[in-house]
């Protein structure tokens, strides 16, 4: 096609022109309209508010205010006063196999979170061991330096650190 001919092609197609839009004109507009005599003007806008109002109000949920639920707060676990040494045990072993227990199942999670990323690896044409040996350092955490034995302090007497700012 010919410039010519696609500037009045695309010209054509337009269908709205911003450049004589104008917001004023449009209301005066709609004002002109409003004016001119029409059957039913007052039954056509009572029905269009009445199904804008029923609108809102079944799509806008409701918000229910209630009083929040009274919490029930412990504020210091205390133990009986006479607890012997056996049952002070008793209860850090059951807290123990109670803590064991937790750790068992999140190892058991993570490991089946884990084949399952396996599975999905090999489903998805990758090869799970190859992305292991590649990625797995990632999942191992960082190796902790030695603790050094700390090095008894040496105390200096008093007079050897004067009262005041440091000099400059």
């Amino acid at each position: 096609m010919a410039p010519e001919g696609l500037e009045a092609y695309l010209g054509a197609m337009r269908m709205f022109n911003l450049g004589t839009v104008s917001p004023i004109e449009g209301f005066g507009s709609f004002i002109e309209y409003w004016r001119q005599p029409t059957p039913y003007r007052w039954q056509i806008l009572g029905l269009s508010v009445a199904l804008t109002f029923t609108m809102m109000v079944l799509f806008v949920p409701k918000t229910e205010r209630a009083p929040p639920e009274k919490m029930q707060v412990t504020y210091i676990a205390s133990w009986p006063e006479g607890r012997s040494d056996k049952e002070i045990i008793a209860s850090n072993l059951a807290n123990q196999k109670r803590k064991d227990a937790d750790a068992a199942l999140e190892a058991r999670r993570i490991a089946l979170r884990k084949e399952f990323y396996r599975k999905l690896a090999r489903a998805s044409g990758m090869d799970p061991d190859k992305l292991a040996r590649e990625f797995g350092a990632r999942d191992t955490p960082p190796a902790r330096p030695a603790a050094k034995p700390a090095a008894p302090e040496q105390r200096q007497p008093a007079s050897a650190h004067p009262a005041g700012p440091p000099a400059k």
